[in-house]
């Protein structure tokens, strides 16, 4: 039987990174996830909406997840921080109930819901390894990715009850997945780090320094590829690792892509971009 999701793919898929969105059917629908979309929902506001108005932030997650439980449905998503920032309001819905008054009041005057706050939210990562299984994962390999790969979870979902049963310190899902893919997992202390990026338009300086002394972990442990839990770090990670190199010195060449484009290509969909990946592999890099 499929599991049944809300499916909010994050606001990166809809702009940025139309590969999260091309390759997240597929990958679901072999793994057995039937995805609803939900239809008119917002962004997450990825922490940048609170700095400028809290209460619009959490209002406008409070009307996402109340049009989840509306669905009878748990949310899935493929961003860490989506997942996170989702997670983090609904944790202060249930821990306030003065505020979940409050908040609900403005849902029913705007939208006509209401949040009980019995709706999870789940990262795609989790739902894999907590409700599918590594087992089943290894059923659907056609394509072996046997590459040394450095999989990179980001702060945000490494958080109490945000991460499934994973150890929020030293989270070993991913690797795991990237083992039962047929890949070589990299240990690298930059993993779960944040690489800046909401202030990537403030502090640019600072952000591409993060992003460069990530990726040059990963390189110096000996990693051939990133994998990105986390679409809205990716973005840094994989388009500003040149400026990253030419402000910091450090070496950044290395190809990065996302956990749905992982999952996609060793199931044995797109192969022609499967093939433009061991392309990339062979030729950027050390």
């Amino acid at each position: 039987m499929a599991l049944k999701f809300a499916y909010h793919p994050g606001n990166v898929a809809h702009s940025s990174a139309p590969e999260v969105a091309d390759t997240m059917i597929p990958a679901s629908r072999t793994l057995g996830i039937e995805l609803h979309p939900l239809e008119g929902a917002t962004s997450c506001g990825a922490g940048i909406i609170r700095q400028a108005n809290d209460v619009l932030q959490i209002t406008l997650n409070a009307r996402t997840m109340a049009m989840a439980e509306s669905m009878g449905m748990d949310i899935i998503t493929p961003c860490a921080t989506t997942a996170g920032t989702l997670h983090e309001d609904l944790s202060r819905l249930r821990d306030d109930p003065l505020l979940l008054a409050k908040t609900n009041d403005i849902l029913g005057r705007t939208s006509g819901l209401s949040l009980t706050g019995e709706v999870r939210i789940q990262h795609l990562l989790h739902v894999i390894v907590d409700e599918i299984g590594l087992d089943k994962v290894e059923t659907k390999l056609r394509n072996p990715l046997d590459f040394r790969i450095a999989g990179f979870y980001g702060p945000n979902i490494q958080q109490p009850g945000a991460c499934g049963e994973d150890d929020v310190y030293d989270p070993q899902y991913l690797e795991q997945l990237i083992s039962a893919l047929g890949g070589e997992p990299v240990q690298w202390a930059s993993r779960t780090q944040s690489v800046g990026v909401p202030g990537l338009f403030s502090e640019e300086p600072t952000v591409l320094s993060q992003t460069a002394a990530a990726i040059s972990d990963a390189k110096s442990e000996g990693a051939e590829m990133i994998v990105s839990a986390c679409t809205l770090s990716h973005t840094v990670l994989d388009v500003y690792q040149g400026k990253a190199s030419r402000s910091t010195g450090l070496s950044t060449n290395i190809p990065v892509i996302h956990l749905t484009e992982l999952l996609s290509f060793a199931f044995g969909h797109y192969n022609s971009r499967l093939a433009q990946l061991r392309t990339r592999i062979a030729v950027i890099g050390d």
